[in-house]
């Protein structure tokens, strides 16, 4: 799989997770072992693992607004720990669109050493405009649909630039979808049926771009799958936590392993989209009105308007994360995709790369 300048050994993008479930360990060792190791950017001010060189500002032990919770520091710290993983691998970074902040971020992870740089939760219209200066950082928007990618290509003409990928999501995702609730449940909108729509949109831009699947991918029968219908690879995130060097809580990954099929849901967010998760205490205290105070303290989205919809759907997203990334199971919010249910050991990533690339 080639995305821009970059080869990758094997069609299989690691994707991104935050907070703190995809950091230097994970990523590292996915690009190590010829996948496409993504470090999410989402929440490093809770990066267990920095160095008193990182200087972070916290309130209530947490990341103290955008600066903090988005901390520059130790996302290079996170990229340079990767790096002694993985060596000169190609590494990429997921960096959500709906951030605040996030054009600096962008620009961040080129300094960093960032060779792809993958965006969604949102249409990324502007994103060539952060990275000008580094013509050779790949850059992947994550669509929906063949009108978002559309939308998208008119807008990087202004730039001269076209996607080095894309990445096509379903909505059997984990976390935030990119689809209204009713429509996630909806055949048309499945994976298998809006691959097909994008592939054609594609070439009406450039060669070859290539696409690849996301969204409930499991096994290398489903990559085989995607692949015969004209995807160059897929992206998988949920069946990495599963592996002793996935950066998540060891309770993190208990409660996938422990998780059955129906307490896997989704749920409101206050980012305005649908998000799934495994159903926990957080979601009891939550509809009894027991749940931590809403407290904006990392200003994390932009969508959030500085806690309005965090309120409204009764927690901080940002807290909640960074509460299971500390192994807080009352309080911590567990996304996965659909079908984290299915995790019942955790192995090595080499050992899952040789699942995905030769069969169980």
């Amino acid at each position: 799989m080639k995305i821009g300048k970059y080869e990758i050994k094997h069609p299989i993008i690691q994707g991104g997770m935050g907070v703190g479930i995809s950091w230097d360990q994970l990523a590292g060792n996915v690009s190590k072992e010829g996948g496409l190791g993504v470090i999410s950017s989402v929440g490093t001010g809770y990066y267990k693992d920095a160095s008193e060189n990182v200087n972070i500002v916290y309130r209530k032990d947490k990341p103290k607004d955008v600066m903090n919770f988005y901390s520059r520091d130790a996302f290079f710290e996170i990229v340079e720990n990767a790096r002694k993983i993985c060596g000169d691998a190609p590494l990429a970074c997921n960096i959500l669109y709906a951030c605040n902040d996030y054009g600096r971020m962008v620009k961040d992870a080129c300094e960093a050493g960032i060779n792809i740089i993958i965006t969604g939760a949102g249409l990324p219209t502007n994103m060539p405009e952060f990275t000008q200066d580094y013509p050779d950082v790949a850059l992947v928007p994550i669509v929906s649909s063949a009108r978002a990618l559309k939308l998208i290509c008119k807008k990087w003409k202004k730039y001269n630039k076209i996607p080095d990928a894309i990445i096509v999501e379903g909505p059997l995702s984990g976390g935030h979808q990119g689809f209204k609730y009713e429509d996630c449940f909806k055949e048309e909108f499945q994976l298998e049926n809006i691959v097909g729509p994008v592939i054609e949109e594609a070439k009406n831009w450039g060669e070859d771009i290539p696409i690849i699947a996301a969204g409930g991918i499991w096994d290398k029968n489903d990559i085989d799958k995607f692949i015969a219908m004209g995807c160059t690879g897929v992206q998988m995130a949920t069946r990495f936590i599963g592996t002793y060097e996935c950066d998540a809580s060891p309770i993190l990954k208990d409660v996938l392993l422990n998780a059955k099929e129906e307490d896997i849901k989704l749920g409101k967010s206050p980012v305005g989209l649908p998000a799934r998760r495994v159903v926990t205490k957080l979601q009891e205290t939550i509809e009894d009105g027991t749940a931590p105070k809403v407290v904006c303290i990392s200003n994390c989205v932009a969508p959030c308007h500085r806690g309005v919809e965090a309120r409204a759907v009764g927690y901080c997203i940002a807290d909640r994360l960074g509460a299971a990334y500390n192994g807080d199971l009352d309080t911590g919010l567990f996304f996965t995709g659909s079908n984290g249910y299915k995790l019942n050991k955790i192995i090595s990533v080499h050992e899952l790369m040789e699942k995905l690339t030769k069969g169980e």
